[in-house]
């Protein structure tokens, strides 16, 4: 199981995440969040990130040539997208990356699969809860047996923690998980205890 701490602002949650398993990290580029970062913090914070340990950026409906200038400044190599992008306009950048489908209240398995295939260009999907202006973070979890079927990776979020990422596992069968505010002391700084249990639960936990 790949997990994927989001939320990163600081270089000590850098180094802890990394030594309790993280598989990529992401950055916020999304002022209103509490955890977004500049561009100028992402260029010393990516500079401090390992090899084997994938660097994903993070937007919301962001302007191109915002994404532009940071690609340009960051050696990001995966983009992620969470506002109402299309397919062509993720495309451009010449970078993989994966789109965040928003999870509803009246959501089926078979609405979720037609999102995805509006987006035949992605690496894969991110599934996370939908909260009314609140792209992401919402720290709510949504009914993991919604999770379709996909040809390509999917990525389970919302509000995942390190007592309920084993049972949603089991019960979704992911390619990887998303965590952010369920391994933080408050928002922006993560836990080393909450990061090192929450990654030990994802990894030892059997999929099908």
């Amino acid at each position: 199981m790949r997990v994927k701490i989001c939320g990163i602002t600081n270089a000590d949650d850098i180094a802890a995440a990394v030594m309790a398993g993280a598989d990529a990290l992401g950055f916020v580029f999304y002022p209103p969040s509490k955890r977004a970062i500049s561009i100028e913090q992402a260029e010393s914070l990516v500079a401090a990130v390992p090899p084997f340990v994938q660097t994903v950026a993070l937007f919301v409906n962001a302007e191109k040539a915002f994404i532009e200038q940071l690609l340009a400044s960051a050696n990001f190599q995966l983009l992620q997208f969470h506002g109402e992008e299309t397919a062509d306009f993720c495309a451009q950048f010449d970078r993989p990356y994966i789109k965040s489908i928003p999870v509803k209240p009246d959501s089926s398995a078979d609405s979720l699969a037609a999102m995805m295939q509006q987006y035949d260009s992605a690496q894969g999907f991110l599934l996370d809860t939908f909260k009314q202006d609140m792209p992401g973070g919402t720290g709510e979890s949504f009914d993991w047996q919604l999770v379709p079927k996909s040809a390509k990776p999917l990525i389970l979020a919302g509000g995942l923690n390190p007592s309920n990422v084993a049972e949603a596992i089991q019960q979704s069968q992911p390619y990887a998980v998303d965590v952010s505010g369920g391994v933080e002391q408050y928002p922006g700084k993560k836990s080393k205890d909450k990061l090192k249990a929450f990654i030990e639960q994802a990894k030892s936990t059997q999929i099908t």
